[in-house]
Order: C-alpha cells, then sequence, then structure tokens
C-alpha cells in the first residue's frame, strides 16, 4: 500500500530533557564483531507489548555464555548479531505490564525464563518446551538484560519468593541448569562423579548433596575449586590431569565405578575420563559442551556398558523452576562461597576479568540494586 510522506518542518523543535532522558536507558551492547561490550547511556527503552512485562533489572549474573560473546569466539561469531543488548541472568522488579497481561502486576520482583518460544511445537506441548524448534533466547537471539530495563513475555515471568535474595535470585538461570541435570539422573542413594567444577559444576555438588546423592566424587584442575567443592559436600576431589584418580574412585565404588556420571565441564578428556569411572549400566548426563568434537569410545563406554545417557539442555519450564525454589526456600543449597563478587554496571569490565581470569566464580552485575 502507497504510503504519504511530510516533508520536515525547518522549525526547531522543542525536546523535554527529562521526557528524552525518560526513554532512554543505560546498556551493554555486543557492538561489533570483535571482543568486549561497549557502555551505551542513551539506549532506547523497551516498549512491552499487550502479553509482555517491562521489567526493571535489580542485579544480572555473568555466565559461561556471556563470557563467549565477550571473548567473541566461532560460536558468538557464528550465533550473536551485532548491535544486541545481551545478558540473560536476572532479577528485577516488573515496572509496566502489557494490556493483555493478567498473571503479573508492576512491583512484583521478578526473574524469568530465558528461553522463549511460542508454545506450539510438538516439544512445547508434550513437556519439553525448553527443546523447542522455535525457541528464541534473551541476550541471543533478541535484546537481554545487561540493562536498566528489559521486556520478557508474561508466559516466562516467574515470581521470585521474598525469602530468596536478589544476589541468589539474579543466577536462578544457571542454578536451574544444575538442578536440572541432577534431577535428570536420579542420584539419591547414589555414588556421583562430576567432572568439572566451575560455576554450574559447583551448583551441582550442593544440588546433589540436598537431593540426597551417597558420596560425590569432584574433578577440577583449579586446586581452590577442588577445595570449595569439598566444602559443599564432595567426599574428595580430583586433579583430572593425573589419570590415577579413576582406579581410586572404582575402587571406592565396589571395585564398579559410580552409579553416576554428571559432565559439566566439556573437555574432552573429562569425557573419558567420566565412563571410565562409570560403572555397567550406571547413567551420564552431560551438560558439558565441548569446544570441538571430542574423540570419545562409543562402544566401550556406552554400548557395551549398557549406559544411559542423557543430553541436558537449559531448565525443564517450568517444572526445575519450581524444584529450584523448594530447595532455596527450604535452605537446602550452599551458594555464598559460588557467588563471589558483585560490581556496579559501569564497572562491567572488572566483572569479566573478574570472572574470566578465575578470581571470581559467580559475578554478579549491580545494574539498580
Amino acid at each position: 500500500m502507497p504510503t504519504t510522506t511530510t516533508a520536515p518542518s525547518t522549525s526547531p523543535v522543542a525536546v523535554d530533557a527529562t521526557t528524552s532522558k525518560a526513554q532512554t536507558m543505560r546498556a551493554l551492547v555486543k557492538h561489533h564483531a570483535g571482543p568486549e561490550l561497549q557502555f551505551t547511556a542513551d539506549r532506547p527503552r523497551p516498549v512491552p507489548g499487550p502479553r509482555d512485562v517491562l521489567i526493571k533489572i535489580s542485579k544480572a549474573g555473568i555466565c559461561g555464555t556471556d563470557r563467549h560473546i565477550w571473548e567473541w569466539d566461532a560460536w558468538a561469531a557464528s550465533r550473536i548479531p551485532v548491535g544486541i543488548v545481551t545478558g540473560h541472568e536476572f532479577v528485577g522488579v516488573i515496572e509496566q505490564v502489557g494490556a493483555a497481561v493478567t498473571r503479573c502486576r508492576p512491583g512484583q520482583r521478578v526473574s524469568a525464563e530465558g528461553h522463549i518460544t511460542a508454545g506450539v511445537d510438538f516439544n512445547s506441548r508434550t513437556g519439553n518446551a525448553h527443546i523447542a524448534s522455535d525457541t528464541r533466547i534473551l541476550g541471543i537471539d533478541r535484546d537481554g538484560i545487561f540493562a536498566d530495563y528489559a521486556v520478557v513475555p508474561e508466559e516466562n515471568v516467574w515470581p521470585v519468593h521474598p525469602s530468596i535474595p536478589d544476589r541468589v535470585a539474579a543466577v536462578m538461570d544457571p542454578l536451574g541448569n544444575a538442578v536440572h541435570t541432577v534431577m535428570a539422573a536420579g542420584v539419591s542413594a547414589k555414588s556421583v562423579l562430576i567432572t568439572g567444577t566451575g560455576i554450574i559444576g559447583l551448583m551441582a555438588v550442593t544440588v546433589a548433596k540436598a537431593a540426597g546423592a551417597g558420596r560425590i566424587f569432584t574433578t577440577d584442575m583449579d586446586p581452590r575449586r577442588r577445595e570449595l567443592s569439598r566444602k559443599l559436600g564432595a567426599v574428595e576431589a580430583f586433579d583430572p590431569r593425573d589419570d590415577s584418580f579413576i582406579s581410586t574412585v572404582r575402587k571406592a565404588c565396589r571395585n564398579e565405578g559410580v552409579d553416576v556420571l554428571l559432565e559439566m565441564s566439556g573437555a574432552p578428556q573429562a569425557y573419558d575420563q567420566g565412563f571410565s569411572c562409570l560403572r555397567s549400566g550406571g547413567i551420564a548426563a552431560l551438560l558439558g559442551i565441548p569446544s570441538k568434537p571430542p574423540t570419545f569410545n562409543i562402544t566401550q563406554h556406552v554400548v557395551f556398558k549398557g549406559a544411559t545417557v542423557l543430553g541436558i539442555n537449559g531448565r525443564k519450564m517450568f517444572e526445575t523452576w519450581y524444584q529450584m525454589e523448594e530447595l532455596l526456600v527450604g535452605g537446602r543449597l550452599e551458594l555464598d562461597d559460588i557467588i563471589t563478587h558483585e560490581f556496579p554496571l559501569e564497572q562491567f569490565r572488572k566483572g569479566f576479568e573478574t570472572m574470566i581470569s578465575g578470581e571470581g566464580i559467580k559475578v554478579v552485575l549491580d545494574i539498580n540494586g
């Protein structure tokens, strides 16, 4: 349909500085096809649609995906649109709701599931929306939450229980990954090996303990994280650069191996070591993502062992969120030593450097806290 255009006025137009400022916000933007992010103070403030909520972000967690985007590795270069606001882990307060919103109200403290789907494909309609074919992810496929404000569909919003502090509510997204991995494997009264105790691996230790795991063994190259995993509930933590731990773990578990493997590192070596520690008929839940396809003896480790292998992606929508809430409200999880640093948004570079260097574990940005 043809449109009618109007010639621009040549007269100066007065702009209300207060109104102009209210329509913009601070944000971290993937400003170019290369490393780092850019801070801006004049990003247009998003406008919610009829079924959306506008959330004023209080705190936001920096995760491994954000590190990939910051460093602009091959995955990020192939996946992330330049110009996007990044970030997807957060807690905030609802500022405004769309005309068709029924469950949410301004003033509610909330987090949200970052995987957004229309809810119409096979997996969405059969209880597996977390692996829906049309999934779009906050901070990856659409603007995320490293900003003063973000827009999220009402269906994805999760009201935060009053007893859960902001710094914990801000990292429920990665905690959900740990909870999903542990719960899918059914660790109660079983021996468990967790390969890789990064942020989510450490969370998996405290979740597995809360879920009733018998003995928990861990591996990591960082001695500080090995020690922390012991503090959180591991009976022993090993340096994976020495393969002798495999025989130690197998001997400790009836000379057969652990009942459950939780692979959290994505390191090719960890796949081989982890399955070598797994008993025949055991269960392996794989969350870690290798940077390249690993060399792996599937005949020896899976077929001949009769192993059950579970691919873990994100969180169950919304079963995992209910499980997280119960564990947190019940005081079953130890997260204080995992959430190590907080920085104001303007100090985002220091936040990323702290996380990447290993000085910090889970780093949170204080945006409007």
